[in-house]
């Protein structure tokens, strides 16, 4: 019995210290705190991929700045722009209000605003 709990620790700490922080600019969610956040998800061109960005009042130079990263700096792929809502609700956030922005004369896009709980 001894083994078998020392080896299901071993594996927890194993897991935990894989575990990928996520981050926009290099700044981890856990570390971002401001009351209101604003989401939204972009498609990839070539792909069947949807990144999302993240607006928390940041300074940015580049819109690419924007997405959720993995510590590797690689974009995070997500199911929807609701996968994320859904997802940032365990950093405390919850949806606020939605709203539409213009791409072009003939489509919108939503955008997502959610608020600390």
């Amino acid at each position: 019995m001894k083994k078998l709990i020392l080896a299901a620790a071993f594996v927890a700490c194993f897991g935990v210290s894989r575990a990928i922080a996520q981050n926009v600019n290099g700044v981890k969610l856990t570390d971002i705190h401001v009351d209101y956040i604003q989401i939204r998800a972009v498609r990839s061109f070539l792909a069947d991929k949807q990144w999302i960005a993240l607006e928390y009042g940041q300074k940015v130079s580049d819109y690419s700045e924007l997405y959720i990263r993995d510590d590797n700096a690689k974009k995070l792929e997500f199911n929807s722009a609701i996968d994320a809502v859904n997802k940032m609700k365990a950093y405390g956030y919850e949806l606020f209000s939605v709203y539409t922005e213009q791409v072009d004369q003939s489509s919108n896009k939503p955008v997502y605003v959610l608020k600390r709980k």
